[in-house]
C-alpha cells in the first residue's frame, strides 16, 4: 500500500504530464507544496537542510545554494509540484540522498544524471531501518521507507564523509574555484571532527545508555557513541505505534530505569507524552536537525547538535 505522503508526491509528478506544454514556466501550475522557494536556475539545489548546510559551508558565497524543503516542513513528507520538478532541470547541480524523500527520488528521473549527486553511498547507510525502530513497528511501516536508516548527519563522521564527496564534486565541476572548495571542505570537516570529539567525551560516562525517542532518527548517533536507541514510532515519524507497542516501550522504560523520554521538534509529541506520563519519566527535546526554524535550539547545525549533547547528558545522567 502506498502511504498518503508518497501518493500525494506521485500525484504531483503525474501533473507534470498534464502541464507538459507549460511546465518550464514557473507559473505553469500552482501548488501549496512543501518545496522551498527561490529560483533553481544556475544554483546548487539540495533536497533538505543538512545537505544545504554542508554545501553552503563548502561553497561560501561562490554559488547560490537552495533547498527543496522549507524550514519547519517534515522532509520525509515533501511534495513536489510540476514547477519544482522543472526547476530541478535548470539546476547547476542537484544534491540528494536516495531513499530519504520519495518525491525527490521520483523526480530524479526528470533530471540530467550528469548534474545529480546522490550522497547515500558516501553516507555509508549501513544501519537497517528495522534496527533503528522499535519492535512494535510493523513490516508495512518499514516497507513505506528506505531499507536503511537515512539520518546520517547525526553522526558527525558520516556527515564529514558526505561533505568530502560534495566538495570533491564541486571542485571537479568548477575547477576555477577548486582551491576554495577544497579549503572550505577541510575547514568544515575539522569542525565536524571537533564536534565528534565533544560527543565522544560528553557521552563516555552515563548512568543510562538507553535512548528512548519519539521516532528512530538517532540510530547512527546512538551507534557512534555507544547508546541503545528505542524509537516509539520507529523509523517513520508519521507511523502511529499500536497500544501493544506503547506498552512494550513503557515496560522497557520501567525495567531499564529510563528517566527521560526525548521528543522532537517536527514530530507530534503525544506518544512521547503518553509514555512519559505512564512511566513517570520526564520529557526533553532532541532535534533530528532536518530543518532549522525559530523553534530550533540554535541557528545552525552545530549549535543544535551541541544543544542535543547537553540534553543527552542531562537525560542520560552523564558526568
Amino acid at each position: 500500500m502506498i502511504s498518503a505522503p508518497r501518493r500525494r508526491a506521485l500525484t504531483a509528478l503525474t501533473a507534470v504530464g498534464a502541464c507538459a506544454a507549460l511546465v518550464l514556466s514557473a507559473a505553469a501550475c500552482s501548488s501549496d507544496s512543501g518545496a522551498g522557494s527561490g529560483s533553481a536556475e544556475g544554483a546548487v539545489v539540495t533536497s533538505f537542510y543538512p545537505l544545504q548546510f554542508a554545501t553552503q559551508q563548502i561553497t561560501g558565497s561562490a554559488l547560490p545554494v537552495t533547498s527543496l524543503t522549507k524550514p519547519g516542513a517534515e522532509p520525509h513528507d515533501l511534495e513536489l509540484a510540476p514547477q519544482d520538478v522543472a526547476g530541478l532541470t535548470k539546476a547547476r547541480l542537484v544534491i540528494y540522498a536516495d531513499g530519504f524523500q520519495p518525491a525527490v527520488d521520483d523526480a530524479m528521473a526528470q533530471v540530467d544524471q550528469s548534474r545529480v549527486l546522490d550522497v547515500a553511498d558516501a553516507a555509508a547507510l549501513t544501519l537497517p531501518a528495522a534496527e533503528s525502530g522499535h519492535a512494535g513497528e510493523s513490516a508495512a511501516d518499514h516497507a513505506e521507507h528506505s531499507a536503511d536508516d537515512p539520518h546520517f548527519w547525526l553522526d558527525p563522521q558520516r556527515y564529514a564523509a558526505v561533505a568530502k564527496v560534495i566538495g570533491a564534486r564541486l571542485a571537479k565541476d568548477d575547477p576555477a574555484k577548486a582551491a576554495t572548495y577544497t579549503a572550505n571542505t577541510d575547514a568544515f570537516v575539522a569542525k565536524l571532527t571537533a564536534l565528534d570529539g565533544e560527543f565522544a567525551k560528553g557521552l563516555s560516562s552515563c548512568t543510562s545508555k538507553v535512548l528512548v525517542t519519539s521516532h528512530a532518527a538517532f540510530g547512527y548517533l546512538a551507534k557512534r557513541y555507544g547508546l541503545e536507541q528505542h524509537g516509539i514510532s520507529g523509523i517513520s515519524p508519521e507511523a502511529e505505534p499500536s497500544a501493544a507497542a506503547l506498552k512494550e516501550i513503557s515496560d522497557l522504560v520501567r525495567t531499564e530505569g529510563v528517566t527521560t523520554i526525548f521528543q522532537e521538534t517536527l514530530v507530534e509529541p503525544k506518544f512521547a507524552q503518553t509514555v512519559a506520563t505512564s512511566t513517570g519519566a520526564t520529557l526533553s527535546t532532541l532535534d533530528p536537525i532536518e530543518g532549522i526554524t525559530t523553534d530550533s535550539a540554535g541557528k545552525d547545525y552545530f549549535e543544535v547538535m551541541r544543544s542535543n549533547l547537553r540534553a543527552l547528558q542531562q537525560g542520560l545522567g552523564c558526568s
